[in-house]
């Protein structure tokens, strides 16, 4: 495994010496500077894990390298050391320049031994926070979606197809795997994305209310009905609509909603005249349509007038792939809602996310990540953060061995072995290059090659 870099800036030569001395000892690879001008020349052609710099030098000091290292390469850990130490300067270096930690001449080896295994870590994990945001930024959003595993892509593929027409759309999927994300991105990827999309929930509206929720009342059409009232269909007149929960209405609006389906006209509660709506209709449920109709819930003809395009979702545990992504992307979100420090997440907190079962899908990760950003009072995320019921679970690492049939071509096999090390080292691909024995860059362009043959496999099935 390569050795963690580390550059050391003092204009005292036996301090710079001594320190390198030690750490070379403890196993990392060293380099020298005799002051911040020359330590910034340096760090860019070698690019270290960690720099540890004095404070007072000739020409740039410590804190002007800081902000210099900052500026251009903000993911290199550094660590202020001074014989001329106090609170105030303790304070500024960390708070105020950024600097990791804040050590005092003569250096505790002991102390310094922790401070930079940590320092490390962290470095390693601000990374591969950064690259999940570059995938998210590159090829992880699909409009309001979020993921870039192969059932996530396939539901992109599906969307693109299906979002041009005026083509009635059902959306399968269990609670909390996004449907109504899905039918947004339909609306807004369709020629209707300038016209209102008007979502209901049938089953959280009581029986009593549901169909002037869906066609609307004239005033004094019931009791309580003071004054007229548009239902969800003039609503989205020229728009789209959502059905969600479809298979939670009652049987006998269903026969109604399939008579507007039809004629494209709706009526109001208490009124004979008949309204002419340009409405799309997406529906969505959480049941199995078919089971639903075995058990007299969802009427048989109501769903082949809806299935035009049925678009599957799949269940966070069948596309484990895109939990960073997604935890990523969610810590961005939430960290800006409610104003929070928080910026990455350890590779600790991320292996019991990958561990857990997540039986509320999406709905629930966020739930997890929105709690975690509430309570966290740092940059980073760590298990203890995490609720305690996914904390009784060790992370579930995948088999050691890959089984590979006879027969397959050898660029195939490779292929396999990358993309199975990188699911056990959890997408960390420095430890899956070391694993492998290649390059990072090697396995950067190995892993662009498959994207791009992917995308090439996409296109010619479209």
């Amino acid at each position: 495994m390569p050795k963690p870099k580390v550059t050391i800036v003092d204009d005292e030569a036996s301090s710079r010496q001594g320190l390198s001395e030690l750490l070379a000892a403890w196993g990392y690879e060293t380099s020298q500077a005799v002051d911040g001008m020359e330590a910034f020349h340096l760090i860019q052609s070698i690019k270290p894990d960690v720099v540890i710099s004095d404070v007072i030098m000739p020409r740039l000091d410590g804190f002007g390298l800081l902000r210099e290292i900052r500026d251009v390469m903000p993911n290199i850990i550094i660590i202020i050391l001074t014989g001329q130490g106090n609170i105030e300067m303790a304070v500024r270096a960390i708070q105020e320049e950024g600097a990791f930690y804040y050590l005092e001449k003569p250096v505790d080896p002991l102390k310094l031994k922790v401070v930079l295994s940590k320092a490390v870590d962290y470095g390693s994990t601000r990374r591969e926070n950064e690259s999940l945001r570059r995938q998210l930024s590159d090829y992880g959003i699909f409009d309001h979606l979020v993921g870039a595993s192969l059932p996530m892509r396939e539901v992109y593929t599906l969307i693109e197809q299906v979002a041009p027409s005026s083509a009635s759309v059902l959306i399968t999927g269990e609670s909390g795997t996004g449907k109504e994300m899905v039918a947004r991105t339909i609306h807004n990827l369709s020629p209707r994305k300038g016209a209102p999309f008007v979502a209901i929930n049938c089953s959280a509206i009581p029986e009593t209310l549901m169909e002037s929720e869906l066609f609307g009342h004239e005033r004094g059409s019931f009791t309580g009905a003071y004054e007229r009232r548009m239902g969800c269909f003039e609503l989205a007149h020229t728009g789209t609509l959502l059905l969600d929960e479809i298979a939670e209405m009652p049987p006998i609006l269903q026969a109604k909603l399939l008579r507007v389906l039809e004629e494209r006209h709706v009526r109001r509660l208490g009124s004979s005249k008949e309204i002419p709506v340009d409405v799309r209709v997406i529906a969505a449920t959480n049941k199995d349509p078919m089971e639903a109709i075995k058990r007299n819930e969802f009427r048989e003809d109501l769903l082949y007038r809806l299935n035009v395009i049925t678009i599957k979702l799949p269940s966070l545990r069948e596309k484990r792939d895109d939990i960073p992504l997604l935890a990523q992307h969610m810590i961005d979100d939430l960290s800006r809602k409610h104003r929070r420090p928080v910026r990455i997440i350890t590779s600790e907190a991320l292996n019991m996310l990958l561990a857990h079962n997540w039986p509320g899908n999406v709905r629930e990760l966020r739930n997890v990540i929105e709690r975690a950003v509430i309570i966290c009072d740092k940059d980073q995320i760590e298990k203890r953060h995490l609720p305690p019921h996914l904390l009784d679970r060790e992370p579930e690492y995948p088999k050691e061995i890959l089984s590979i049939p006879v027969g397959i071509p050898l660029e195939e096999v490779e292929r396999q072995v990358i993309l199975n090390t990188l699911v056990k080292t959890d997408n960390n691909k420095t430890r899956a290059a070391e694993i492998l024995q290649i390059s990072l860059k090697t396995l950067h362009n190995k892993l662009k090659f498959y994207r791009e043959a992917d995308h090439k496999t996409d296109d010619k099935q479209e």
